[in-house]
């Protein structure tokens, strides 16, 4: 199985991170160079055909965050492999990685996409899980787990989601993990438990400091349009999100399904979620 790295040709010292996280597990991966929205002032003049509920256009970065993931995409459609992997500049490993990135036995037969990241909120995955080798097991993926940082694509869904982004206009982890919308609807998609890899902006004061990019371009474009705090919800709209959660939860609960948090070990510790552990911290 193919290991791709996304990685900007600026960014040299998050390839030097890569190299290092990759040899430690003992196992090869490719490079490919990140589309770079700094060189792309054309990308703000791209047209975004697809209708979103946000009112936020996509940034320049997240449209370039997309385009590479579709090289990556392009590269598995076009090899002989059954999967490949795609990472993100940005993670660490799990120390047991390499066994599971070296074979692709594990993965399920039905398996699409197989998430290996957390992004430490509350998802839906089935209780039924299947073992992926020691210490790990795959479930199925029933609810939005945004985060494209890790995960395993097979090559038929890397040429569907080829297909699926001709007009740009979603947020790659929103059209990879969102089974709201027909392009994660339609795949079969498997959660990693726990997590193979996680972002290094969640480790807390383990992190060695690898901001998003993204996250810092979009909060800059809420604040310039004065979209920082969030509107209050009004008292109808609280009952109605409160009563879809209590039908999903019954629906969950009958379909054998259940709402937890991805964890992540790391050099033999369970990392805690950040806002649990901001709790802990002020008790």
């Amino acid at each position: 199985m193919k290991c791709l790295v996304i990685n900007l040709d600026r960014s040299r010292d998050r390839l030097a991170h890569m190299t290092a996280e990759f040899a430690s597990l003992g196992v090869q991966f490719e490079r490919v160079a990140a589309i770079d929205a700094q060189d792309r002032p054309d990308l703000a003049r791209m047209p975004l055909r697809v209708k979103r509920k946000s009112l936020l256009r996509l940034t320049d970065a997240e449209i370039a965050c997309l385009l590479s993931h579709k090289a990556c995409w392009a590269i598995i459609a076009a090899g002989d492999d059954d999967y490949g992997a795609v990472f993100e500049d940005d993670i660490v490993f799990s120390a047991k990685a390499g066994a599971l990135l070296a074979d692709a036995g594990w993965i399920p037969a039905d398996a699409d996409i197989v998430k290996l990241e957390t992004f430490f909120k509350k998802t839906t995955i089935a209780r039924k899980h299947v073992s992926a080798g020691p210490g790990f097991s795959v479930s199925r993926l029933h609810r939005i787990h945004i985060g494209t940082a890790g995960y395993i694509v097979s090559r038929q869904a890397a040429r569907d989601l080829i297909n699926a982004t001709e007009d740009i206009g979603i947020p790659v982890d929103h059209v990879v993990f969102n089974p709201g919308l027909a392009t994660s609807s339609s795949k079969t998609i498997y959660q990693l438990v726990p997590a193979l890899c996680v972002q290094d902006q969640f480790l807390g004061d383990k992190a060695i400091g690898l901001p998003s990019l993204l996250k810092s371009e979009r909060s800059d474009q809420w604040a310039a349009i004065g979209m920082v705090k969030r509107h209050k919800k009004t008292g109808a709209n609280k009952i109605r999100t409160e009563v879809k959660r209590i039908v999903e939860q019954i629906f969950d609960i009958c379909r054998l399904r259940q709402e937890t948090i991805i964890p992540f070990d790391y050099r033999g510790e369970r990392v805690r979620p950040p806002h649990t552990q901001r709790r802990e911290n002020a008790l």
